[in-house]
């Protein structure tokens, strides 16, 4: 098989994981190939994991999920399998837009292929979605600690008993900077030159 086989062969079903054909025509499961209908909104919508209300994600686990007991569920486990819960509603909900003549049989169709075939790939979405999204909060967070950090050493600096303070720590810095070369210069000059015994010897 050539490598132009291979790949028509990897496209066909990755084709065949991201659509259903019904009433003749083809249907996208994946809700990413829509994006080109997409206004900025929408798109925000489906990408961010939250825009449901925490009341329908719950109505709707077992409908996704009949095999799961969720109290079982780590608090991360289950941020991801609500956020593939989410993807589901959502993505249900475009094909409802963009294909209005399907009845209620086609989207039951619809809906048990892709709990089969997407229910892997919308919870490594939502687990990569929230990944970043912990990042760049965390990110904010040590910005914010950073720049806490440094206005509060300007108002520190701008305080008037920190100027009072300063100039005699300055001082005592000085003070103490040259009392030390002044005893480390005088105890040189002081020390005594005595020939060597090894030199006296050798004379």
């Amino acid at each position: 098989m050539t490598i132009a086989q291979s790949l028509d062969v990897q496209l066909n079903k990755r084709l065949q994981n991201d659509s259903i054909r019904l009433a003749g025509k083809i249907i996208y499961i994946n809700p990413f190939l829509y994006w080109r209908r997409f206004d900025s909104n929408t798109d925000r919508w489906l990408r961010e994991p939250g825009q449901l209300s925490e009341e329908q994600i719950t109505l709707n686990r077992a409908r996704f999920y009949p095999e799961l007991d969720w109290n079982y569920l780590d608090e991360n486990q289950r941020l991801i399998k609500d956020g593939a819960v989410e993807m589901f509603l959502k993505t249900l909900d475009l094909i409802g837009t963009y294909h209005p003549d399907l009845n209620a049989g086609h989207l039951l169709e619809i809906e048990r292929k892709m709990s089969i075939t997407k229910k892997l790939s919308f919870e490594r979405w939502v687990e990569k979605t929230l990944r970043r999204r912990f990042n760049q909060a965390e990110r904010e967070r040590q910005r914010f600690v950073r720049e806490r950090f440094l206005r509060s050493w300007r108002e520190w600096l701008t305080l008037e008993t920190t100027h009072q303070a300063f100039v005699p720590l300055v001082a005592c810095i000085v003070v103490s900077g040259f009392t030390g070369w002044s005893m480390g210069i005088s105890s040189n000059s002081c020390t005594p030159f005595f020939p060597s015994t090894e030199q006296t010897i050798l004379r």
